[in-house]
């Protein structure tokens, strides 16, 4: 029942976005920029994409701390798996396949590998405000809106990062904080709260080697480099000519609202983010929308394809994903 509810509101709150992102367009206008968009660029938008894809195993393999020699296609399959997963199921059931498929296939602890994606996220975060604080030192930004969002998200970068590096080199001070903050909280919270810590802690112990971090940084920045040529070369598409600094914003804005609970694929959150970016910079709104619909199917349809005909040559069916969940639930 609860899943059913957060599917629900997920589903609302797409279509809330979705009705900001059109509001006071014409949709035959937008249309017809679609329909001018040159594939040419957009193959090419693809391609980049799923060498992304591969970057973003290879970091993935810095991470995880496993005495198992793991492939590279092996983990970039994976990915490409997870993708489809998250991209088509609710609630990042990706995620959770992707946890499974390493225990059943390299005996991988679920707990290891769910520390390695909470990891990731705190990389992907600290990458995605970096894209949107420093181009935006350099961007003429006609919005007043946007330029609330980039003194937060300054301010923010600038706690984070310090967090970080303190936690990092003092991972008694965040068990500690931790403690403080579950006492405060209710048993099933405060348990929540004690493991998220935990993990963090493991998860930081285990790029305390000089090679694992610069591996890990060096994969987020070039796997969301790449992920933001794509945004880049879908615009040549659509003669945006905005800039790459622009795109590099727009990346991060899509990225860090991802963590609003919409539909699966971001509908609609996507869509509002990119438009609010680029009419921010004085892109027309018609065409915004247009080039938001259109960069989303190039990173949304290529992985979801690929996972999917991954998954069937594993001779797995959807249904794994449904006993995925309830496996790592036991676990």
């Amino acid at each position: 029942m609860r899943q059913k509810l957060l599917i629900l509101v997920g589903i609302l709150i797409s279509a809330l976005f979705l009705w900001i992102a059109f509001q006071g367009l014409n949709p035959s206008v937008v249309w017809e920029y679609i329909q001018r968009a040159q594939p040419g660029w957009l193959l090419l938008g693809a391609l980049v994409f799923y060498i992304s894809m591969v970057l973003i195993a290879w970091r993935w393999s810095f991470l995880l701390p496993t005495t198992a020699k793991i492939p590279l296609s092996y983990l970039a399959q994976l990915y490409a798996i997870t993708y489809m997963g998250n991209n088509v199921y609710p609630l990042r059931a990706g995620e959770v396949l992707r946890v499974f498929l390493m225990q059943r296939d390299y005996q991988v602890p679920v707990a290891r590998t769910s520390t390695t994606v909470f990891i990731e996220r705190i990389f992907d975060g600290f990458v995605m405000l970096g894209f949107i604080v420093i181009p935006l030192q350099f961007i003429q930004v006609e919005s007043e809106s946007l330029r609330i969002v980039f003194t937060a998200t300054t301010a923010l970068f600038a706690v984070a990062l310090v967090a970080f590096v303190v936690f990092a080199l003092k991972p008694g001070l965040l068990r500690a904080l931790a403690g403080f903050i579950a006492r405060l909280l209710p048993e099933s919270l405060a348990t929540l709260v004690l493991r998220l810590s935990e993990d963090v802690i493991d998860g930081l112990t285990g790029l305390r080697s000089v090679r694992q971090l610069v591996g890990a940084v060096a994969g987020s920045l070039l796997t969301w480099l790449f992920n933001a040529l794509v945004y880049w070369l879908v615009g040549l598409a659509f003669d945006i000519h905005v800039g790459f600094l622009v795109m590099l914003v727009i990346c991060g804005a899509v990225n860090l609202a991802g963590v609003i609970p919409a539909s699966p694929g971001q509908i609609g959150v996507f869509e509002a983010s990119v438009k609010t970016v680029l009419t921010g910079v004085g892109v027309a709104d018609d065409l915004a929308l247009a080039y938001a619909f259109v960069v989303h199917a190039v990173i949304w349809l290529p992985p979801t394809i690929l996972g999917f005909i991954l998954l069937v040559r594993r001779g797995l069916g959807l249904q794994i994903f449904a006993r995925a969940r309830q496996a790592t639930i036991s676990a």
